[in-house]
């Protein structure tokens, strides 16, 4: 009887082993039925797949071995689901694509100045674009909202850093969707809703361009007064009425005690260049513009400077809010020059001028524009009559021929400007390569500001400054501004032609491959005498 009962017990347990088998068996029969009934049966199974069948069988032949052994041989391991291991699978995979998403973002981060990131209107921005600004200059950004929320304003940087449309953007767009846009008149002979001062005629007209382009997309306009102009069609425009003053303070304070300016609606007041200003002796003509302003805590004033002076000071306390802000670019440092121009310095007589000078432009001008300086509207015009293709800019010369002269060597006309410190300040021409300065100026600031005409927006530029060694020393201009000078000799031929060299292959890189292969044929076809182009087909077949 016991042997009956442990032959009867193995043959359960075989039997039970066999149904569990048969079981885990039936899936892979049932996978193998599938692939019979499918059209296209695959002629040669993957072998990876036959070993992954057989090792996971002998797994859970083991499994049930040791199933068998265990008091709780009769409940089976519950399978993990492969669909939930699919959905893991894929989850990770998701995350992972969302981290590399994210690192995607951040390198291509917008530019935190760029113009989308200020509350500059459409019409602003299309204007912008237009004219290829996709960002704020940092003076610019660092100012924008403080203007527009109608705070008081002290800026100073160094020259060349867009301190214009620092003040000409948030003006505008307080004026049309701002604070200031509910005090604005309108209609024929409106009275100014801005006054604008700078201290030249060039820089006057200069700002005035830019509130003319800009303004006129938001349908402001402007006018600019000063000297040298009839006075009769500035009355006019202003009889009209304007929403923008630009102007020189002797022009302004003329129109005023005319009767022809009322600033009893003004809401901003801007100073440029207002160290110049006291400079150039206008402190009085100031003094007596912002005087007139009846209730100052109605309007905003902005005041710009690359120096901060006593008076500059003075004007900020007296005629500023108190709760006026300060932005400061250039600080307590001691470099204020521009930090992207070459200083060089090259001794040489007064005599000697007019030889060496255009051996300099011909070596550092890089084919771009050259502004020269003097000290005097008499060398300007001896200068200018020495040098071929050059033009003359003083105080001498009458209005409408400054202006001819300053849109020719804008456009290009000609390439050389000799001028009196009537042009060192604020002005803006493109692509000045070279400033020379004939002798060194009476102070720092004259030096900083004309070395400052190149090397603007962030091109890079060469400033010369020519000195007697017996007359003159350059060391406190270094000392004071900062700068490192480069101490050079007189350009030698051998110099001269390098730099010939140089810029013939550039001239050489921006022609065109087809006129480089035409004047190739060319030159083949002169050397053997074959002019006609139907003998260019045989020229071909000689080089071969």
């Amino acid at each position: 009887m016991p042997s009956l009962a442990i032959s009867d017990l193995k043959e359960k347990k075989e039997e039970k082993m066999m149904k569990k088998k048969i079981a885990l068996e039936t899936p892979e029969s049932d996978k193998k039925t599938k692939k019979i009934k499918e059209p296209k049966v695959r002629e040669e199974e993957d072998d990876s797949a036959v070993k992954k069948s057989k090792k996971k069988r002998k797994a859970s032949e083991l499994q049930m071995e040791e199933e068998e052994r265990s008091e709780t041989s009769s409940e089976l391991v519950e399978p993990v689901d492969p669909k939930e291991k699919k959905k893991k699978k894929k989850k990770a995979k998701v995350e992972e694509e969302g981290d590399g998403d994210g690192d995607g973002d951040e390198g291509k981060s917008e530019d935190p100045n760029a113009i989308s990131r200020f509350r500059i209107s459409e019409a602003l921005r299309e204007k912008l674009k237009s004219k290829g600004i996709e960002a704020l200059f940092p003076i610019q950004a660092m100012t924008f909202d403080m203007i527009l929320d109608g705070t008081d304003l002290v800026g100073r940087a160094r020259t060349g850093q867009g301190k214009t449309l620092a003040f000409v953007l948030p003006i505008l767009e307080s004026l049309t969707n701002g604070p200031g846009k509910s005090s604005r008149t309108s209609g024929y002979g409106r009275a100014p809703s801005v006054l604008v001062l700078l201290p030249t005629r060039e820089l006057a007209k200069q700002v005035f361009e830019d509130f003319e382009v800009y303004g006129e997309a938001v349908g402001l306009t402007s006018c600019c007064l000063y000297g040298g102009a009839p006075y009769h069609t500035q009355e006019m425009k202003l009889k009209r009425g304007v929403d923008i003053v630009v102007g020189t303070p002797g022009r302004v304070k003329d129109h005023i005690e005319r009767g022809n300016i009322h600033l009893g609606s003004l809401t901003f007041r801007v100073l440029d260049e207002a160290d110049e200003m006291l400079r150039m002796g206008f402190v009085d003509d100031v003094e007596l513009i912002l005087g007139k302003v009846a209730d100052a805590s109605k309007v905003q004033t902005v005041l710009f400077s690359a120096t901060l002076p006593d008076w500059v000071k003075g004007i900020a306390s007296r005629f500023l809010k108190p709760s006026k802000k300060t932005v400061d670019l250039v600080g307590n440092e001691k470099m204020k020059a521009s930090t992207n121009v070459r200083h060089i310095v090259l001794p040489c007589s007064k005599s000697a001028r007019s030889q060496l000078i255009p051996d300099i432009i011909r070596c550092y001008s890089s084919g771009g524009r050259t502004i020269i300086f003097t000290e005097t509207k008499d060398s300007a015009s001896e200068l200018a009559g020495l040098l071929p293709g050059s033009r003359a800019l003083h105080g001498d010369i009458q209005q409408a021929q400054r202006e001819v002269t300053l849109n020719g060597f804008r456009s290009g006309k000609f390439m050389t400007l000799v001028a009196t410190n009537v042009a060192a300040r604020g002005l803006d021409i493109n692509d000045v390569q070279l400033i020379i300065q004939c002798e060194p100026p009476r102070d720092v600031e004259a030096y900083i500001h004309r070395s400052g005409r190149t090397g603007r927006a962030g091109n890079t530029g060469v400033a010369v400054m020519l000195y007697d060694p017996k007359r003159s020393s350059v060391s406190k201009i270094e000392r004071e501004s900062g700068v490192k000078f480069e101490h050079i000799s007189a350009p030698q031929p051998v110099d001269i032609a390098k730099s010939a060299g140089v810029e013939a292959a550039k001239i050489i890189t921006q022609v065109s491959d087809r006129t480089l292969l035409r004047s190739f044929w060319k030159l083949l076809a002169y050397q053997h005498k074959i002019c006609s182009p139907k003998h260019l087909p045989r020229l071909q077949v000689t080089l071969r």
